[in-house]
């Protein structure tokens, strides 16, 4: 079977699943799930780094965008809008948003917005009710505002924008626990002799599946379609 992400080579997606269940071990975030949580955006934002047109700044530079996409042949938005780049900040779910985030996040959106006419802005959420790409409608200092180029994405929809592989999210989700199983079973990581791999076993056999799968649900748990398996 060949490799279906067009945007990361298979070693590439090897590596970076490594570094981030690494991390995971390190930090004991498997169990913490509001930590797991915080762990899927890591795991996406930086795998964008490795998509062609992206710049992903570096963690703690809190001025900057999470994501920058430039295309130099533009970017046609759903709007009808053509843009040249798009700033994005990723966000794990919505509504962990408290009002001053949301307004700060919006009111630097808007800032970008009159600095550069040729933009688009997205709030980009990791865990999305939905596949979506609208109109981002808030409310700032009591008033309700609202933009075109200031949007409100899911990841699957921000996949295929950046990637141009209008299925890119979904074909990494059906790599992603096969990927995760070699990696636990191989030599490539080390695990600590703690909690995790015990606990990863006890859900897999609870919930009827493999260890890659067990793993993928405690960050993806939320996710339409997981909450079933």
């Amino acid at each position: 079977m060949s490799w279906p992400l067009t945007f990361i080579s298979e070693a590439d997606f090897r590596n970076h699943v490594i570094a981030t269940i690494e991390e995971l071990v390190e930090r004991g975030t498997f169990r913490q799930s509001g930590r797991a949580d915080n762990d899927i955006g890591y795991f996406h934002r930086q795998i964008l780094r490795y998509v062609d047109k992206c710049r992903v700044s570096p963690d703690g530079e809190e001025a900057d965008w999470d994501v920058a996409f430039n295309d130099p042949d533009g970017i046609l938005l759903p709007t009808g809008d053509r843009v040249h780049t798009v700033y994005a900040e990723m966000r794990n779910k919505h509504n962990t948003m408290n009002s001053a985030v949301a307004r700060n996040t919006y009111i630097k959106m808007q800032n970008q917005l009159l600095q550069d006419d040729d933009c688009a802005c997205y709030l980009v959420e990791a865990i999305a009710k939905r596949s979506q790409d609208i109109k981002w409608e808030t409310t700032v200092d009591k008033r309700k505002v609202s933009h075109r180029l200031i949007r409100r994405v899911s990841l699957d929809r921000f996949y295929a924008l950046v990637t141009g592989q209008e299925d890119a999210f979904y074909q990494m989700c059906m790599v992603l626990p096969d990927v995760i199983e070699s990696v636990v079973n191989t030599a490539d990581i080390r695990i600590p002799h703690d909690t995790v791999m015990q606990e990863l076993q006890e859900i897999a056999d609870q919930k009827g599946v493999s260890i890659a799968m067990a793993f993928y649900m405690l960050g993806f748990s939320t996710y339409n379609g997981f909450a079933e398996k």
